[in-house]
């Protein structure tokens, strides 16, 4: 397992993120900011899944990530950084006057462990709210919230129906069986 990344290193990931969005913007008006930092520190070069979120005045305005440890973790950053901002296709992309008021959130994730059950009352049971991020897939359809999202939808059952309606999957499949549940955890990071 991946050790926890410092308060400092977590400073830098959202310094990351954010110099990463204002390059794109910069890029756009013809400038090219100060080249972002090489990544000597070796947590950087971990493979972790990485979701970087933007949020203005309370609410969600891209989030963006990776599941499973495909790049080092300073690239996942940067990459999700950008398509949170510019191409999550739930949200028209961000300007410069908005992103003044985005506060970031990066989030580490540990590797998905898939949840054994027998049905949905021992599945909903099994998810640990505010501690567990949970991925679902039926066929080729799958959707993943963070553990963050229990702050919205407290209960277990609403919690894994919101979840199969993300995936485009009936609100009851859950407890139909046949999903294939994981959890993780995450290490979050967010900006004052």
């Amino acid at each position: 397992m991946a050790k926890n990344i410092s308060e400092e290193g977590g400073r830098f990931l959202l310094a990351l993120a954010r110099t990463s969005i204002l390059q794109e913007f910069d890029k756009h008006e013809g400038g090219l900011l100060s080249t972002i930092p090489d990544p000597s520190q070796e947590f950087l070069r971990q493979y972790r899944g990485v979701f970087v979120s933007l949020h203005q005045k309370g609410n969600l305005k891209g989030c963006i990530g990776i599941i499973e440890p495909e790049k080092p973790l300073y690239e996942g950053v940067i990459d999700n950084a950008k398509h949170a901002a510019f191409h999550d296709s739930r949200f028209r992309p961000l300007s410069l006057e908005e992103f003044k008021d985005v506060k970031i959130e990066v989030s580490i994730l540990t590797c998905p462990e898939t949840i054994e059950y027998k049905d949905g009352k021992d599945l909903a049971a099994k998810i640990r709210p505010d501690i567990d991020g949970v991925i679902i897939r039926k066929n080729s359809r799958s959707a993943t919230f963070l553990p963050q999202v229990w702050k919205q939808v407290k209960d277990p059952d609403r919690f894994l129906q919101q979840l199969c309606l993300k995936a485009g999957l009936l609100p009851d499949e859950w407890e139909r069986g046949g999903l294939i549940v994981s959890t993780y955890q995450v290490q979050a990071f967010e900006e004052e």
